[in-house]
């Protein structure tokens, strides 16, 4: 049996760290609001000269070292991100520029903050179909530069960081079980960024409307959410004839932890077989499973043989889930 099994994983997170307390001096908030609500402390936010690929290239990095890989061995990168250094060329290709990654191919994957499992739902099936021995599959996100920092509302909940996971040819039993892929742009208005396409480029009336900025219809995300998670959640479940009890740890995306906390209630999991990192991070899009999963990788919480699932939701709207035997 040929599976694509991750074989490395690395993150980065910027220096510069923005508490809740420094939001109370920019709008109308307070700490203790945002703890309640979302679960946040803290977020980091990139210096002026980093980009979305600066970030990726640390997090990559780091996960070829943990694979005892060079990047000279890949033969794809995708970046899973909605904030792209540039509209062209994508930052897959500026990533396989830094890492000099030269027979590589590259790939962008925007599905919001489903977007690492979109990713390793791509990999995947290229892995298993025989074209491809290794790829490097990168979320990274620079969201500081698309909030509206005057709206209470969105600024809160973003931060910018980098994940990255190798992955690998394997025969045998460990690897990426299945991938569960949905989507619904009926939606798409509850989360978007409304100017900066083809639909509406660039003028100074967008600009001045603040229309190249994150927009969150807050209340019915979060319902649409939770519904949406547990029934992509139950079809990894029912697919692989595993129960609840049998995950050994649940990585979700990091966008609210009262989210987290109620899809580990559904399962019946103790909060201390879940991770969470929204706490430092805030939400970091495509970011926040893969620096979520290098997190639990080092500090040893998954070994091998471990059943793990992911689950995330996002614009556009989507949402997936993946069981990995690791």
């Amino acid at each position: 049996m040929i599976q694509a099994r991750i074989v490395g994983t690395g993150s980065y997170a910027p220096k510069k760290v923005v508490t809740n307390h420094d939001l109370e001096k920019l709008i109308e908030t307070s700490d203790e609001w945002i703890i309640e609500r979302t679960g946040i402390k803290e977020r980091r936010v990139a210096e002026k000269h980093e980009a979305t690929s600066d970030l990726a290239y640390e997090a990559s990095i780091k996960a070829l070292k943990a694979a005892g890989l060079h990047a000279s061995d890949l033969d794809l990168i995708l970046v899973a991100t909605l904030t792209p250094d540039v509209a062209m060329p994508n930052t897959a290709c500026i990533l396989q520029h830094k890492l000099n990654a030269k027979k590589a191919g590259a790939l962008d994957i925007n599905a919001a903050c489903s977007g690492f499992i979109y990713g390793l739902s791509v990999a995947s099936a290229l892995i298993k179909a025989g074209t491809a021995e290794n790829i490097l599959l990168v979320g990274a996100e620079v969201l500081s530069r698309f909030v509206d920092w005057q709206d209470r509302t969105t600024c809160v909940l973003f931060g910018d960081g980098a994940g990255a996971a190798v992955l690998q040819r394997h025969a045998g039993k460990r690897g990426i079980l299945s991938t569960h892929l949905h989507a619904d742009g009926s939606l798409a208005d509850l989360l978007h960024i409304e100017a900066g396409g083809s639909r509406l480029p660039s003028t100074h009336e967008t600009v001045d409307g603040r229309m190249h900025y994150v927009k969150m219809r807050g209340n019915e995300t979060f319902k649409v959410a939770v519904r949406a998670l547990e029934d992509v959640v139950q079809e990894a479940l029912e697919f692989n004839k595993i129960k609840p009890e049998e995950i050994d740890l649940l990585v979700p995306h990091q966008a609210n932890l009262r989210i987290i906390q109620a899809m580990a209630k559904r399962l019946n999991m103790p909060m201390e077989k879940v991770v969470v990192t929204i706490q430092k991070y805030g939400n970091t899009s495509a970011a926040s499973i893969p620096m979520a999963l290098d997190e639990a990788v080092r500090d040893g919480r998954i070994k091998e043989h471990n059943m793990i699932l992911l689950e995330a939701f996002g614009g556009g709207l989507t949402w997936a889930s993946a069981l990995i035997r690791w």
